[in-house]
């Protein structure tokens, strides 16, 4: 491995190189896109750059090439900067021409407002956080093999100014300093000199910013760093909640905390003179310190975030030949991982075996298409007959978040219904999405245990939470909160659900669970099981889900029509035994069947194997009366 990467330490030396030569190449901004892509490309450059989500910030030098992987939490409103300017040079009694571009503070000297040379540009800020409920291992199994030594590098010689605070003071009306500028430009306002990536507890914070201060973070008790990507092109092409692995420069000046400071006591003396309120200055203008500025040179979209198959593997199997040896490898050994998982999910879930078949269709299901308003490919899994006031779920929870990238349990009792934020809200007063339990990135494992709720009774904000969740696996799509009124988002998340009954929402599929063993104590057993399983066999596991889910399938005319026949056969005795619901619950375990078989295609003995595992799951579910209207 090279032992000097100029373009990791210092990428700015690289910009402003090729600014130099924008005289003769017009097309700069489109050359340096290019000679990070390519280096990227190298040997897995990316793996030698270090990454947001496993280095601590003050570890990190500033300007430097970093990654983040991350979800788009939310999307600020465009802001103005100076994409070029000119500097008056005191000591030489010189002009020179700089590049603003991927950078928040002007460099030495005095800018000259009047040069004809000044260009502004536009660029837009995305509020970006970890992706929600990411597995511990998930963490380890991508840590970079970047080598970084703390930096000391914070403490700036003089006090700086923002680009956006130099174009204001010459091209803005004075009343319009604080609005013309974008909602995220001069940011920070308390604390400096804090270097951390975990979010800290709100008693850290000042009293009078307690309520606004905060990382939004989707998911209670969630830590890493939340960080403001400012994105110079085609940021259309990303939408709210994307996952990305963004490449960028990292931006952690103090003088940024500095200027941000000045604007809000300018703003609590004279309120009319800014747009922006002061807790919209306080959540768009947070201190580096605590959320950095990343600006993007490039960022990759996650098909997956499993960090043992690449994305580029999934997305495109042909793309490169490392990526088809690695595929075809994994695609010969799919059969023995899956009957080595079905083994081991029979164990946790106490020798049932047709209940772990059924999880493992679970695991692998994904939305791949929509039609009109329905969602195909969903496969929301009621697992019934769960012992109330036990350990069984919650290590069953610790199973499958041992086999996912991301997950989340939500434990369905009283309280977290009438009182947890699950739909995101737009508050108007700060100019922001405030995050709730359901913004999640899609192939999120979304873990409902039904078992935890009690007696009682809903209110509005329970009702409300309750019906969330039933459209989440009706429709995979949430409904965001936007006061006056409601805007869709649709998602593709695997929603489990263990209930002691048939459990109060809608699923695809209701399996109930008939152990055959019983342990003398539920919770040894339980973590044995979990313990006996090494590491690299879990990551075979791992491996297998992410590739099963994302295979393609086909079905062959000739099988169609067979199914068809099929379908006219089973309902000519008794037309009730057989409804079209039923028909579309038993393609769909077909299609599921064949993926986890490594089979992208449905055949005559795959279909045969699906009628009779619908058949033995429906003699074995009690029969129980109606509830809503939704239950399989």
């Amino acid at each position: 491995m090279p032992t000097v990467h100029d373009w990791i330490n210092n990428p700015l030396g690289i910009v402003d190189g090729l600014f130099a030569q924008s005289n003769s190449c017009p097309d700069w901004e489109k050359k340096v896109v290019e000679y990070f892509k390519e280096k990227l490309k190298l040997n897995d450059a990316h793996t030698w750059v270090p990454s947001l989500n496993d280095v601590p910030l003050h570890y990190l030098k500033p300007n430097s090439l970093v990654k983040f992987r991350c979800m788009v939490q939310d999307m600020f409103d465009p802001e103005f900067f100076m994409g070029v300017y000119e500097m008056n040079d005191p000591t030489s009694n010189s002009k020179q021409v700089k590049c603003g571009k991927y950078k928040d503070i002007t460099e030495g000297g005095q800018v000259d407002f009047n040069s004809r040379s000044t260009v502004t540009s536009e660029r837009q800020t995305f509020y970006c956080v970890p992706i929600p409920g990411e597995s511990q291992w998930n963490s380890f199994a991508g840590t970079s093999q970047a080598r970084v030594v703390p930096s000391t590098s914070y403490v700036p010689n003089r006090h700086k100014r923002s680009y956006e605070e130099d174009d204001e003071m010459d091209t803005q009306p004075q009343q319009m300093k604080d609005g013309a500028q974008s909602s995220a430009e001069s940011h920070g306002n308390i604390e400096p000199k804090r270097q951390e990536t975990e979010a800290p507890s709100h008693d850290s914070f000042p009293s009078h910013c307690t309520s606004s201060l905060d990382l939004n973070f989707p998911l209670p008790g969630e830590k890493g760093p939340a960080c403001l990507v400012k994105v110079y092109e085609d940021w259309d092409s990303f939408k709210l909640n994307d996952m990305l692995e963004v490449f960028g420069i990292l931006s952690v000046d103090p003088a940024l905390s500095v200027i941000a400071d000045e604007r809000e006591a300018s703003s609590l003396l004279d309120p009319t003179e800014g747009m922006e309120t002061v807790e919209e200055q306080r959540v768009h203008s947070p201190p580096a310190s605590l959320v950095p500025r990343l600006h993007m040179l490039y960022a990759q979209p996650l098909v997956h975030n499993n960090p043992l198959l690449p994305s580029s593997c999934v997305k495109k199997p042909v793309a490169t030949r490392t990526c088809t040896i690695h595929l075809s490898s994994v695609l010969g050994e799919l059969a023995s991982i899956r009957a080595e998982l079905l083994t081991y999910l029979t164990h946790v879930l106490l020798g049932d075996s047709l209940a772990a078949e059924y999880l493992i269709l679970h695991l692998i299901s994904n939305v791949y298409s929509r039609r009109d308003v329905l969602p195909l490919g969903k496969f929301t899994l009621n697992l019934s007959g769960c012992p109330h006031s036990s350990p069984f779920t919650e290590h069953l929870y610790k199973v499958i978040q041992q086999l996912v990238p991301s997950s989340y349990r939500l434990c369905m009792s009283l309280h977290n219904m009438n009182n947890q934020r699950m739909v995101p809200r737009k508050d108007y007063t700060a100019n922001r999405l405030v995050s709730g339990t359901l913004q999640l990135a899609n192939n999120t494992s979304l873990f409902l245990d039904e078992t935890q709720l009690e007696q009682g009774q809903l209110d509005a904000t329970g009702v409300r939470n309750i019906t969330a969740l039933g459209n989440l696996i009706s429709w995979q799509k949430v409904d965001y909160d936007f006061n006056y009124h409601q805007m869709e988002f649709s998602c593709n998340i695997n929603v489990l659900i263990t209930s002691e009954g048939r459990s109060l929402l809608p699923s695809d599929c209701q399996v109930h669970l008939w152990p055959t063993l019983n342990p003398p104590n539920l919770e040894e057993y339980l973590s044995a099981v979990q313990v006996a399983q090494v590491p690299s066999q879990l990551n075979k596991y791992r491996i297998y889900l992410s590739v099963a889910r994302a295979l393609n399938y086909t079905i062959s005319d000739e099988i169609t029509k067979a199914v068809e026949e099929d379908f006219v056969e089973m309902r000519k005795d008794d037309p009730q035994s057989m409804s079209a619901e039923d028909l579309h619950r038993l393609l769909d375990v077909a299609r599921l069947l064949s993926l986890s078989h490594g089979q992208n295609t449905l055949s005559r003995d795959g279909w045969m194997k699906a009628k009779q595992l619908e058949a033995l799951r429906i003699s074995q579910t009690p029969q129980q009366k109606c509830v809503n209207g939704n239950e399989p």
